[in-house]
């Protein structure tokens, strides 16, 4: 199965998470496409990166898009998590954006969501997955990746301070690959 996606983060977690399955990235397929993310949903972007993956390679294809969607800022920065503040910033820069933007406001409540589309062919099917919690004050912890070192869960650590294997238990990711398998169960 291919994952589509060039965020070696992303292909990292779903392995560790889907370990019983050969997941191939698309470098190792030898797949060298970019797919605009134009849609105006999560949902959107990831069926548009399944379909357009599985018309190139023929093979059955998952696609990921996720972010970050603040309260206090009407959702932002959404489907536009990666790319806000335009091309080649660095994760540190847009985290402490966001931190600062959030300052301005009492709420801090958050939502990491990610959606997965499964593609084959014939069948699309869906999953989904958010997360709540809250953006920290400051940028903390050095695991993970993205927004990771700024949401905070309930429990007071934020995504970076946690295990990879402790995060993969308990992330939006892991979630939606959840309600993606119980979807499948369903459906195939």
């Amino acid at each position: 199965m291919i994952f589509a996606t060039n965020n070696t983060g992303k292909l990292e977690e779903i392995r560790k998470i889907l370990n019983k399955h050969q997941i191939y990235s698309l470098k190792e397929k030898g797949i060298n496409i970019n797919i605009v993310e134009n849609q105006p949903t999560f949902l959107g972007n990831a069926r548009k990166k399944a379909i357009e993956i599985y018309k190139v390679s023929g093979e059955e294809t998952i696609a990921d898009d996720s972010g970050l969607c603040i309260n206090c800022l009407n959702k932002f920065p959404g489907v536009m998590t990666h790319r806000f503040l335009g091309k080649n910033i660095s994760d540190k820069i847009k985290n402490e954006y966001l931190i600062n933007e959030v300052n301005k406001y009492n709420d801090r409540t958050a939502q990491a969501i990610c959606s997965l589309v499964y593609y084959n062919g014939k069948n699309i099917i869906t999953g989904e997955g958010v997360l709540n919690g809250f953006i920290a004050k400051k940028c903390r912890g050095s695991n993970g990746f993205g927004f990771d070192e700024i949401f905070e869960l309930p429990s007071g650590s934020t995504l970076a301070e946690l295990t990879p294997e402790k995060k993969n238990k308990i992330s939006h990711r892991y979630l939606a690959i959840k309600d993606l398998k119980r979807n499948m169960l369903k459906n195939l």
